[in-house]
């Protein structure tokens, strides 16, 4: 990682949380590298012990309101949520970074949503994001700088708006940020040390478009597997039987989230038949869930707790999920492939406990007294995905539909906005010979 705040002096570091583990070969021959390098150029290390680094970047003050910051995470945006601009880039472009000091952006254009009305009770930050995706799709915002103002976004904690930003990315935006609150530039001084400049638009900024949504109209909502913006009302998927169930991830690691989680877990058991597991994002949230006593609670309950990393969407921190498994993820994607050859709903962190207590996907206030359990020569329930549509909300054609005439080998994908970890899946990062890489290009798709 790179930062470059006006009154901060050029930052490098290494941070370790796509597999903290070095489950790998591979992995763990390219940390040590790094480590050895580091050492040579007195670079920061944020090892193994620390988490995912977008996380450790704020909470270590390297990452202030104003700033910016480069990364290999295609989540950097995530520091959106502070009022600074991440942007992921590949390890090429880093490393030029390194060397040389700075590098080159093309500004974005900018869009202005706000949120109006009162948010309803129990909606959740992913709830919220989901409801953007749902309404946005991967492609309205692609390639925009998004700004979210509001009454109740004024409100939004940092681990609220830490959610929000995470998911810019599938949303197709370059970032989502938001103005720092009061307390927010509070936390970002106490932690970098420094007096810091707040960070807000021009009163006579000029945006590409603006739209204004209801907020008081959102709903608990999760993603369909396979897309993270095919998004449908919870209702359409409850009592889906589910096998397991993963909360944490740069979108749903943090200590508002893992007290959600606690609530819901607290004097209960998970169901049989279902792994959880529970994964905080930095080092020093799950520091806290221990003297908090959280980690007690979700021991008690049946899961299994992870170091601090990425955990699930690394697909193999805390292992992968098998054919057929039906998993719901507090994560922000959901590719095929992206946690396993199984499916993943996503959803927010206390839909995830409560699905994990009752066996079947459901919300905190609907757990049966009695879990779900599978008896013998029982399949899922498996929902029929619904339709795509383009930009003007006409369904679009069946592939099959498609007169294409085509000359030589040629792979069409039905979908817009192909993503990073579809053309390369991140459980290959470790490989840095081009010709070995290219036998593993779109290897998480089907076909």
């Amino acid at each position: 990682m790179f930062c470059t705040p006006a009154y901060l002096w050029r930052e490098k570091w290494f941070t370790f949380d796509c597999n903290p583990t070095g489950s790998d070969q591979k992995y763990a021959a390219n940390q040590q590298f790094c480590r050895i390098f580091a050492r040579k150029k007195n670079i920061k290390v944020y090892d193994i012990n620390r988490g995912i680094g977008t996380h450790v970047v704020i909470e270590e003050g390297l990452a202030v309101p104003g700033c910016t910051v480069v990364s290999t995470d295609s989540h950097a945006n995530i520091l959106g949520a502070i009022g600074a601009f991440g942007q992921g880039m590949g390890d090429q472009d880093i490393a030029a970074v390194f060397a040389h000091g700075s590098i080159w952006f093309k500004v974005p254009q900018s869009v202005k949503i706000v949120l109006k009305g009162k948010r309803p009770p129990k909606i959740y930050a992913k709830d919220v994001v989901l409801n953007l995706l749902n309404h946005f799709g991967a492609n309205t915002l692609l390639g925009y700088s998004v700004e979210i103002y509001g009454d109740e976004v004024d409100k939004f904690t940092l681990d609220e708006r830490i959610t929000i930003s995470s998911m810019a990315t599938e949303m197709g935006a370059i970032a989502v940020l938001f103005t720092p609150s009061e307390s927010i530039m509070q936390y970002c001084e106490k932690r970098s040390g420094k007096k810091l400049e707040m960070v807000r638009a021009d009163k006579d900024a000029v945006y590409h478009q603006e739209f204004e949504l209801d907020i008081s109209q959102f709903i608990p909502m999760t993603s369909l597997p396979g897309h993270p913006d095919d998004t449908v009302d919870f209702n359409k998927v409850k009592k889906t039987k589910i096998d397991s169930a993963f909360i944490g991830s740069c979108t749903n690691g943090r200590m508002e989230d893992m007290h959600a989680v606690a609530d819901v877990l607290k004097g209960r058991k998970v169901a049989p038949g279902v792994n959880l597991n529970i994964v905080p994002a930095t080092d020093k949230i799950w520091q806290q869930c221990l003297s908090e006593g959280l980690i007690t609670i979700f021991k008690d309950a049946g899961a299994l707790i992870g170091n601090a990393g990425c955990a699930g969407c690394a697909a193999g921190q805390i292992g992968q999920n098998g054919p057929g498994e039906v998993t719901v993820s507090t994560g922000n994607r959901n590719f095929p492939g992206k946690q396993g050859k199984g499916e993943v709903y996503l959803v927010s962190p206390a839909i995830a406990a409560a699905s994990a207590v009752a066996g079947y996907i459901t919300v905190p206030n609907e757990i049966p007294d009695k879990p779900a359990v599978f008896t013998s020569g029982e399949t899922k329930h498996v929902l029929s995905v619904k339709p795509r549509f383009d930009a003007h909300g006409e369904a679009k054609p069946a592939l099959s539909d498609k007169q294409t005439v085509i000359e030589g080998k040629v792979w069409i994908i039905e979908k817009d906005n192909i993503d990073t970890d579809m053309i390369y899946h991140n459980r290959y990062l470790a490989i840095t010979d081009i010709k070995e890489m290219g036998q593993y290009t779109f290897d998480n798709l089907k076909g």
